[in-house]
């Protein structure tokens, strides 16, 4: 795998990451090359996380030991940017699942440009099987009315897959998620909250830019 970063004759590899111990602005410039959905659904509510915020997650995962070597699960994929994220600082093996086939076929198309070896399926979260070491994701936030709660159906998923859960919420339904947790006997060891940023790109976006407050939680499950 080589990926250009710059202009420049700068190539990022997963070796040069672990011997060089890469920057985390060069994991958000890689990152910030990612497609884009080419036309979002608001049923699914399809936005791609900021490469900011990605490339500080994959980061956090990285140094609590959770990404190298390990067998990683991006739920709800979208067009990959955990996926990506994941493969390029040494992760064994990398799995990115969405419904949307277009978004799928955009990430495959990637993955095949750069030489990445991501397995990208089009599938429905309630039937992933796939156990794995640790799940990164950034459910929807169930804010339309054909997808609530959708946010909760995907950390029910990571609990029956995973040890660790890497999760993105809206802040103030904080308290929802962590009585969920707590119910499904699972735990929170770490939170960090963010400003994201939202282009405008679903027909129903009043504004150009949207931010909303979320957090990312790291949750421990009992498998």
């Amino acid at each position: 795998m080589q990926i250009k970063l710059t202009d420049k004759n700068s190539y990022l590899t997963p070796t040069l990451f672990k011997n060089l111990k890469m920057k985390k602005k060069e994991l958000e410039i890689f990152l910030q090359k990612i497609p884009d959905f080419e036309k979002p659904k608001p049923e699914l509510e399809q936005y791609t996380t900021p490469a900011e915020i990605a490339a500080d997650i994959i980061f956090i995962a990285f140094q609590f030991g959770d990404i190298e070597n390990k067998k990683i699960l991006d739920l709800g994929c979208g067009t990959g940017i955990f996926s990506f994220g994941a493969a390029i600082t040494g992760a064994k093996k990398v799995i990115g699942i969405d419904i949307d086939k277009n978004a799928i076929k955009n990430a495959k198309a990637f993955a095949k440009k750069i030489n990445f070896e991501i397995n990208f399926k089009i599938q429905n979260i309630k039937d992933v099987r796939t156990i794995c070491d640790t799940v990164i994701m950034n459910p929807p936030f169930g804010a339309q009315k054909s997808n609530l709660k959708a946010d909760r159906k995907f950390i029910e998923k990571g609990f029956e897959l995973s040890k660790v859960i890497y999760s993105i919420h809206l802040s103030k339904t904080i308290p929802f998620i962590e009585k969920m947790i707590s119910s499904l006997d699972g735990s929170i060891n770490f939170s960090k909250k963010y400003s994201f940023k939202m282009k405008h790109s679903l027909d129903f976006h009043e504004k150009k830019m949207k931010i909303f407050d979320v957090t990312l939680l790291r949750i421990l499950t009992k498998r």
